[in-house]
């Protein structure tokens, strides 16, 4: 499927969902690990069942979500609550060099597929085990998403405007956030396997994870005793900072001024007007006590110019400035299209999609497409035959016995 890539001939048995663990199994697929992906129709992958879906129709197979993020993946269709499942599962791990889960601790011991069930049946196998606050302490159990996540790490208290509620975020952001730390953490371990032949489990706490986000936070309130509260697009060491409306309907640009030579580079773009010679503007302290009147001012200049055009015009004068992009400003940005970070392919089922490329582009080994994200239970035959070695009647027989559940194809 891949030559030379990095990871190829790694064998990965990902019993992973939603964004933190696939979105690891895909970056070791993107860079030539073989991903079994293990889903059922009496379990998909919730992304499965996420909108949007191509042309709004909704179906297992018609997410774009799923296909962003899934690509370069096996789908091996496997009901783990059918009694025969334990045995395969073991098998594919046996198998495999890595397997991957993010289910709420325990559930993998309920299925007979923990960690000591696996190191009895392949002693060097490395299991990342992703979850909410690791699979040890007094809240390990506690299940939740990382939407929820948000607030039990602090997002939520910082986000937002002084006079009003605490946001929640509308994304996982956790889930984003472990995944490339435990991609790095397998790497580890997969070179450590490689010096001592000895596998391991890693345990991996998306709430800690987080804690890198709010490091400043934290160590003012150790230092200080001082809790950082939400304070909309404001920063302490910087005026003016924020969002400031263009010219066209819901267009924005937000610019970040630092230092007062950014703010003398800012004034001479704008044309020196009379204000900007205040006193209660000339340096940062006064801007941060009139920042509200200084945004205002600065606003009724910005909405004269496209976003675009702002941004440039700032930028080449030093002063920090930047669109903000909607979905169809990112999909269409020149940067992001020259340097490859979107992947076109044809889906089975949805025709032309757009999957999730790698930000790192290694030299001479970089992460490629090779298949689009996999209908449910499409290679479940072929890892059978090819990767398990399973004989055609003993396939046969689990086929009747409903384990491959409701969708099994060739």
């Amino acid at each position: 499927m891949m030559v030379g890539r990095p990871l190829e001939g790694i064998k990965v048995a990902d019993f992973s969902w939603v964004v933190a663990g696939p979105l690891v199994t895909k970056y070791l697929a993107d860079y030539g690990a073989t991903v079994v992906k293990v889903e059922s129709m009496e379990h998909p992958d919730i992304l499965r069942l996420s909108a949007p879906y191509k042309d709004n129709k909704p179906g297992v197979n018609r997410s774009g979500y799923f296909a962003y993020y899934e690509s370069n993946k096996l789908s091996f269709s496997l009901n783990l609550n059918h009694p025969k499942a334990k045995e395969i599962a073991l098998r594919l791990a046996s198998w495999g060099d890595i397997v991957v889960e993010n289910f709420s601790p325990g559930t993998m011991e309920r299925w007979g597929i923990g960690y000591e069930d696996l190191k009895k049946v392949n002693p060097e196998c490395i299991m990342l085990r992703i979850s909410n606050q690791g699979q040890t302490g007094p809240w390990s159990k506690v299940p939740s998403y990382g939407t929820l996540l948000t607030a039990m790490a602090g997002f939520s208290e910082i986000i937002g405007w002084p006079d009003r509620d605490p946001l929640m975020l509308n994304l996982p952001w956790p889930d984003f956030i472990a995944a490339p730390v435990a991609f790095a953490t397998l790497i580890a371990a997969l070179e450590y396997r490689q010096k001592t032949g000895k596998g391991q489990c890693l345990d991996l706490s998306q709430l800690e994870n987080s804690l890198l986000f709010l490091s400043p936070l934290i160590l003012d309130y150790v230092a200080n005793g001082q809790e950082t509260k939400r304070s909309g697009n404001c920063s302490s060491f910087a005026a003016p900072h924020g969002v400031f409306r263009c010219r066209g309907k819901d267009r924005w640009c937000a610019i970040a001024v630092f230092t007062d030579q950014e703010w003398d580079s800012l004034c001479q773009v704008i044309g020196n007007p009379p204000w900007t010679k205040q006193a209660k503007f000339s340096t940062l302290l006064d801007r941060k006590q009139n920042e509200e009147e200084l945004n205002r001012l600065i606003e009724e200049w910005t909405v004269n110019f496209n976003p675009e055009e702002l941004m440039t015009k700032l930028q080449s004068s030093g002063v920090s400035a930047g669109v903000v992009q909607s979905a169809a400003d990112l999909y269409n940005d020149p940067q992001i299209r020259y340097r490859g970070a979107l992947w076109s392919m044809n889906h089975e089922e949805i025709g032309r999609c757009t999957c999730l490329g790698q930000p790192s582009i290694l030299s001479q080994t970089p992460a490629q497409p090779w298949r689009p994200a996999p209908t449910l239970g499409q290679d479940t035959l072929y890892v059978c035959q090819e990767l398990l070695k399973m004989a055609d009647e003993e396939i046969d027989q689990l086929i009747i016995s409903g384990v491959f559940g409701a969708a099994i194809t060739g």
